[in-house]
């Protein structure tokens, strides 16, 4: 089977691409990727096509954001899988450039947003945000693209990009996708490949927790007696570590004791070797 999409290599290619369409009054969607697209993935350029006539995505699963004795190496990777997938879609082009191509020989900037990467997942991950900001950050200037498009099951990392993206004057507008999940419950992610029956049956306690957690607050249980029920939930369900479960501002990520507008209940832990995250809005 071969690609049904065109794949471009370098900023300069995409660039042109992107040029060309809006020379011809076209508006241009872009949702960067690090490969081994599932449903939610092609959700994003579903999204983007919504709003947008055309849509681009980017696959390059980037160092940058991989700490030490994480999963880069065995991060999965289908290049060739992806580019059909996304053409089924509608998504028109490919950005797909090599490790030396975005951080060339001499490489030395680097992109922080300061304050959000050091909450959350940025508190186990240290060093994370900062890549994944870095990357954006030159997707987004390589592409110069009308909107992009972002998944919520990451809603740290959306933060972080908009915040970003406002700070910077991008000019990109940046969208937020909703979760997409399997028939049972949990959020749909690349790093599912990784459980086994038995862990991939165990993680449900992750969304569950959050949805009984969510039902107690909103009926009238103390934030911090609703959180302590649902980490019992998770922690009993076999997870090696839970990270957090945490009620927390929408925007600035901050903890909150009380229900307040925007809010997201938050939860990551490990289970196996697979570190899991998950939100819903309150």
């Amino acid at each position: 089977m071969t690609s049904l999409l065109p794949i471009v290599r370098t900023p300069h290619q995409l660039r042109v691409a992107v040029s060309d369409w809006q020379a011809k009054g076209k508006r241009v969607a872009f949702v960067p990727t690090m490969g081994a697209l599932h449903a939610g993935h092609l959700a994003l350029v579903t999204l983007g096509l919504a709003h947008a006539d055309v849509a681009v995505a980017s696959i390059f699963v980037n160092p940058k954001q991989f700490g030490l004795g994480e999963d880069l190496d065995r991060y999965p990777r289908d290049e060739a899988g992806d580019a059909l997938k996304l053409a089924s879609v509608g998504c028109s082009l490919i950005y797909a450039p090599d490790v030396a191509t975005m951080y060339p020989p001499g490489f030395a900037s680097f992109v922080r947003v300061a304050g959000l990467p050091d909450l959350l997942c940025g508190r186990v991950r240290p060093g994370h945000f900062d890549g994944v900001a870095t990357v954006v950050a030159k997707l987004l200037s390589a592409a110069r693209a009308d909107v992009a498009v972002f998944g919520e099951k990451d809603w740290q990392q959306l933060a972080i990009i908009r915040r970003m993206a406002m700070d910077l004057d991008i000019g990109t507008q940046i969208h937020g996708c909703a979760i997409v999940r399997d028939a049972d419950g949990l959020a749909l992610s690349s790093r599912n490949a990784y459980l086994s029956a038995d862990e991939r049956a165990r993680a449900l306690a992750l969304p569950q927790a959050l949805q009984a957690t969510r039902a107690a607050i909103l009926g009238g249980m103390p934030v911090a007696a609703a959180l302590a029920a649902g980490e019992r939930t998770i922690k009993a369900a076999g997870f090696v570590r839970l990270d957090y479960l945490d009620l927390v501002d929408g925007e600035t990520l901050q903890s909150l004791g009380r229900p307040a507008p925007a809010a997201r209940l938050m939860g990551a832990g490990v289970i196996g070797t697979t570190r899991l995250i998950d939100n819903i809005a309150l």
